[in-house]
């Protein structure tokens, strides 16, 4: 697998990510593979050239750190892989077991780095965003963590295009470090970010990594059809992401795509997302190791101007964006 710069850094990354969600304990989603059930897809993705792995703090409640962190050491060497996670969303009771507080950021560092078995974390990201935030004492904090050695690294994951910026260009003018990177939404269904985020990342040289370029399965079955898979069935996010004529209409068209070309609805999905954001590195979240093998063929798959534009035609604009 290719690699490439992470933004302006030099810290290279795989072309394609490996993104941890689903790794931990099915006790907190039922979809989730657990430590055992795990092995096998860390170990596919690391012979797949996947050595970039996302996770959070908040994923299986802290155990998709922990199970990540086991395999991995086990598995490889620490400096042949870059590790990064997230922190913001409620990991602990009270109202600092949260959000972006300089409490919480240095109690949540310090938690991700005992799970995850290792003195340092490459890339350490904001999650999920809610206001209000002083985002001076954000900045701050992040940059300690990386004068610590704690924390390589910054970023941030869906938010609005101008609290980017104000992370960017507040900490240029307070002469601290700034994030290298931006998490975000984005799949043939879900392209709101092409608006102002994109362009933005893009200006700044902002690393760009694109989360559910799936659109969480739904792209990875026929249009219309019913989905089997435990996380179909209970997840609610991916029912209230997706679904609407338009989303299906899309999904037909990357139904006669794949059929055409002879694989995966997935895979054609994912080399999408590398044709039309070659700057950003997806994140590919897997519960099986026969899921991985979309990963295999979206990196043969170049689509021509036409499949191209077959595949978007169906695409209409929806108002909400983001996470």
């Amino acid at each position: 697998m290719d690699t490439m710069k992470l933004g302006a850094t030099n810290l290279e990354v795989s072309r394609i990510a490996f993104g941890g969600m689903g790794i931990g304990s099915p006790s907190w989603r039922s979809w989730v593979r657990d430590e055992h059930q795990s092995r096998a897809i860390i170990e596919r993705a690391l012979e797949l050239g996947m050595f970039t792995f996302d996770t959070c703090d908040y994923y299986s409640a802290g155990e998709g750190e922990k199970v990540l962190g086991a395999h991995l050491h086990e598995l490889i060497g620490r400096e042949e892989v870059v590790i990064a996670t997230k922190f913001g969303n409620p990991v602990s009771p009270g109202p600092n077991g949260r959000g972006y507080s300089r409490k919480h950021v240095m109690a949540a560092v310090d938690d991700s780095l005992r799970r995850l078995g290792t003195d340092y974390i490459d890339l350490y990201q904001t999650h999920i965003w809610r206001e209000p935030v002083r985002v001076e004492e954000v900045i701050e904090a992040l940059h300690d963590l990386v004068v610590s050695g704690k924390v390589r690294y910054v970023g941030v994951a869906d938010m609005p295009t101008w609290r980017v910026a104000e992370f960017v260009y507040k900490a240029r003018a307070m002469g601290l470090r700034e994030i290298v990177s931006v998490q975000h939404h984005y799949n043939l269904v879900w392209r709101g970010n092409e608006r102002e985020l994109i362009p933005f990342c893009e200006h700044e040289s902002l690393g760009m990594l694109s989360y559910s370029p799936l659109a969480r399965g739904f792209l990875a079955h026929p249009s219309g059809h019913d989905r089997d898979t435990e996380r179909a069935r209970t997840d609610e996010l991916s029912r209230t992401s997706y679904g609407r004529q338009a989303d299906h209409d899309v999904a037909a068209a990357l139904q006669q795509v794949a059929g055409t070309r002879g694989i995966s609805m997935a895979a054609v999905a994912l080399a999408w997302v590398l044709a039309r954001n070659p700057r950003a590195t997806p994140l590919i979240g897997a519960t099986t190791v026969t899921q991985l093998t979309a990963v295999e063929e979206a990196l043969a798959c170049t689509l021509s101007p036409e499949e191209l534009a077959q595949l978007e035609q169906p695409y209409q604009p929806r108002m909400r964006y983001g996470h």
